[in-house]
């Protein structure tokens, strides 16, 4: 297709979507479309619909064609939902929260601990990733990194006790500049 069939193309779909946005926004909400995904509903028929604009038999009426896209993509929204409802009613409630408060919390533990090991000095970030991460051994870190022995027992230690400190202290409190007044 050249660079102009390409335009032209283009411009007939984006005055259709222009013309039949209310139209197929409307036909969602009466396939009982909830009123918060109607928005991305409406973008998901129009997805498919450019997908398929240049193939699509244009004998037939636009409408119709249209209707029938956005009723297959209501039955997928529904669908979806019922399997959103079903996960969520197969949560047990309290249960579920404190594991996901516990899950949270160790995540949030680990993005601690990890951005402790990125704010480690560069070499001794290199053999602690490679001794503690990677499980490789300190002489096989020593050849990997081309130093001695000695400096990558050194690194690892110094790596160790950068972490430990970093990670005992209190966090600092948070900055609030905002509540300040005068």
């Amino acid at each position: 297709m050249t660079a102009p069939d390409q335009h032209a193309l283009f411009a007939e779909f984006e005055a259709l979507y222009r013309a039949q946005f209310g139209f197929v926004w409307r036909s969602l909400r009466r396939f009982g479309v909830p009123e918060a995904a109607l928005d991305d509903a409406a973008q998901d028929v129009f997805v498919i619909v450019h997908r398929r604009f240049g193939v699509w038999d244009q004998g037939g009426s636009v409408r119709a064609w249209l209707y029938g896209v956005a009723r297959r993509v209501a039955s997928a929204h529904r669908r979806t939902d019922d399997r959103h409802q079903r996960k969520l009613a197969a949560l047990p409630t309290d249960e579920a929260r404190d594991g996901l408060e516990d899950r949270l919390g160790a995540r949030h533990r680990l993005e601690q601990i990890a951005a402790q090991i990125d704010a480690l000095e560069p070499s001794r970030k290199q053999v602690y990733v490679l001794i503690e991460l990677e499980g490789l051994s300190a002489p096989e870190a020593a050849e990997a990194l081309g130093c001695k022995l000695n400096t990558v027992y050194s690194r690892l230690r110094r790596a160790r006790a950068d972490l430990e400190a970093a990670l005992t202290q209190p966090p600092a409190p948070e900055s609030r500049s905002h509540d300040r007044t005068g």
